[in-house]
């Protein structure tokens, strides 16, 4: 069993209080994966006073020295990577499948931004007379990094990593849901030289991440999780600092008229039902014209049957574990819910017993059909292998039930018609759209991020003209020679 630890001003070290709380592997409940600290405002504090005595100096290293370390440091993360990968499918429960792809992406991430510490120039403007018109980009100042447990070492990498190569300190808050991943995060990027001042790791759950928020020598905030919390945080933040949410998703895929039903049904299964549903680009809803919704849902339905569901570990299995208990009463609830609004539910939604893991949270993947706008499958974020069918008498009411939400992170289309794809790209109200592939899936060097209630649509995460000004502050300089 692991004993946790958070990072502050150089030392592993307890919370403050003493107090601590046990993760447990979601597909066998009586396995404990370690105790970690449950950090409070008293922690919190203590680490953003280390990291504001160390910021100038973080601050002053060289670009390409800030480089060596992140490619150090991924040079760690794949040096270790068959443990993080057993430890990934143990502690959050997705499949030995998804968790290599997830171990695998998190050090090129960090390759990524690594090329961005030696880029981030600023600019000169033509000016009258002898002035020289210029300007600089600095360090914002301590970076706060909330992330969420269904990626737990892609979206932290994709939140320090670009914040170190620029020379920001930051403080990191990772999901109580996934604290050993956080860990190993930290330990990668020290054993890759990143010096101790230069970051704190702060375990724990709702109280740790108020009090990284709440504090205001924390210049820029970084989120990514539900609604309610972003909105919470945001609300703490105020106008007057920096702050960067990713929240939630209810991602439709629209099928068209000329779609190929197994293609379509392919290509929702994959959105639907990997990573167990819980991605906040999944797919949760599908809006198949009159022509096809039937043949459609007949597909997906007999694929859906058809996923082998158990440990992630194991060799077979398709669909892992859910998260932990809450996400499972979450699901259950919402099945529930669909059925009670009047919903048909056309398969799965049911736990699962499965040989040598007793107590796992596993359920069985849950398609809805005869899905109305109001039902609450329909407008909430459940986050689980749930997928509710609605039927539209054409492509324009199809597109007004896809946005008719209050989210918009992604959104696709299944067509061979290239004015129809070009359509829906153009009226999706979604930050991302993806047309004949899965919601689910997104480049590294490309922007990320929603609109509406998904996003605070200002500054993009992993990539894109905008990625790194988050992390920056932009100072402009009128020089002009002595008189």
């Amino acid at each position: 069993m692991i004993e946790g630890a958070n990072f502050i001003d150089g030392s592993w070290v307890p919370a403050v209080s003493g107090q601590t709380f046990t993760r447990r592997n979601p597909a066998d409940p009586a396995d404990v994966i370690g105790t970690f600290p449950a950090s409070g405002p008293d922690d919190v504090r203590i680490a953003v006073d280390a990291l504001d005595k160390a910021a100038p100096e973080w601050a002053a290293t060289s670009p390409e020295r800030r480089a060596a370390i992140l490619e150090s440091a991924a040079m760690q993360l794949e040096s270790r990577s068959a443990q993080l990968i057993g430890e990934l499918v143990r502690e959050e429960g997705k499949t030995t499948a998804e968790a290599t792809m997830e171990v695998s992406r998190t050090p090129a991430n960090l390759r990524f931004y690594a090329a961005e510490a030696t880029r981030c120039a600023g600019a000169t403007y033509p000016a009258a007379g002898e002035t020289l018109l210029y300007t600089i980009r600095e360090p914002v100042g301590i970076v706060g990094a909330i992330t969420p447990w269904n990626f737990p070492l892609n979206i932290p990498s994709r939140k320090l990593g670009p914040a170190l190569a620029v020379g920001n300190p930051v403080v990191f808050k990772p999901s109580e849901v996934t604290p050993l991943m956080g860990q190993r995060l930290v330990e990668a990027l020290l054993a890759g030289g990143l010096p101790a001042q230069a970051i704190a790791l702060v375990q724990g759950a709702g109280p740790a991440g108020a009090a990284v928020a709440g504090d205001e020598r924390v210049a820029a905030l970084t989120f990514t999780g539900s609604t309610r919390v972003g909105r919470l945080l945001h609300g703490q933040v105020g106008p007057h600092r920096r702050v960067q949410l990713e929240m939630g998703g209810k991602n439709p895929v629209v099928v068209a008229d000329d779609a190929d039903p197994d293609r379509a049904a392919a290509l929702i299964v994959k959105g639907a039902f990997g990573l167990s549903g819980q991605a906040c680009t999944g797919t949760s809803r599908v809006i198949a014209t009159a022509a096809l919704h039937d043949a459609v849902l007949e597909r997906v339905v007999a694929r859906a049957r058809a996923l082998r569901v158990g440990p992630g570990a194991a060799a077979d299995v398709d669909m892992g574990a859910l998260a932990n208990a809450e996400q499972l009463q979450k699901f259950t609830d919402y099945v529930r819910i669909g059925t009670d609004e009047g919903a048909t539910l056309c398969c799965g939604g049911d736990t699962v017993t499965v040989a040598g893991s007793p107590g796992g949270f596993f359920v069985r993947s849950a398609v809805f059909s005869d899905a109305e706008p109001h039902m609450r499958i329909v407008t909430d974020e459940v986050f689980g292998p749930l997928l509710a069918f609605q039927r539209a008498g054409s492509l324009d009411e199809a597109i007004d039930l896809a946005n008719a939400t209050e989210f918009g992170l992604s959104a696709a289309i299944v067509t061979g018609d290239l004015a129809v794809a070009q359509r829906f790209a153009r009226t999706s109200r979604s930050g991302l759209v993806k047309i004949n592939q899965p919601t689910t899936g997104m480049a590294m060097n490309a922007p990320f991020g929603g609109y509406k209630s998904s996003s605070t649509a200002t500054f993009k995460e992993q990539a894109g003209a905008s990625m790194m000004e988050f992390y920056l502050n932009e100072k402009t300089v009128y020089l002009n020679p002595v008189a």
